[in-house]
């Protein structure tokens, strides 16, 4: 019986749990665009920073002899650093530009 009973009050209690949060407001939203920024920058670096030990790797390994005298060295893109991590808020109100006026025919 006590089972039931403990059963009963924590579905109550889960009930109030999936009540509707508030929305968000402007500052919370700002701080989760910057959040995700600042995550997205850290992959950024993270990539660099494999990119450029992979190719570490692979050059003491042409080094070792191991890759054979007949093997070439495949091409890959450069590691591109990502620099420092910069916030810029998007503004909320972009005026738009004009419109280009068509040009005459002579």
């Amino acid at each position: 019986m006590k089972s039931i009973a403990v059963f009963i009050a924590a579905c109550a209690l889960s009930v109030s749990a999936l009540a509707k949060l508030p929305a968000p407001n402007d500052e919370a939203k700002a701080k989760a665009a910057e959040a995700a920024a600042k995550t997205a920058h850290a992959g950024k670096v993270d990539g660099y920073k494999l990119c450029k030990s992979q190719d570490k790797v692979a050059a003491q390994y042409r080094k070792s002899g191991k890759a054979g005298k007949d093997a070439k060295p495949v091409a890959t893109a450069p590691c591109a650093d990502p620099g420092p991590f910069v916030y810029k808020p998007a503004t909320a109100a972009a005026p738009a530009a004009p419109a280009a006026a068509p040009a005459k025919k002579s």
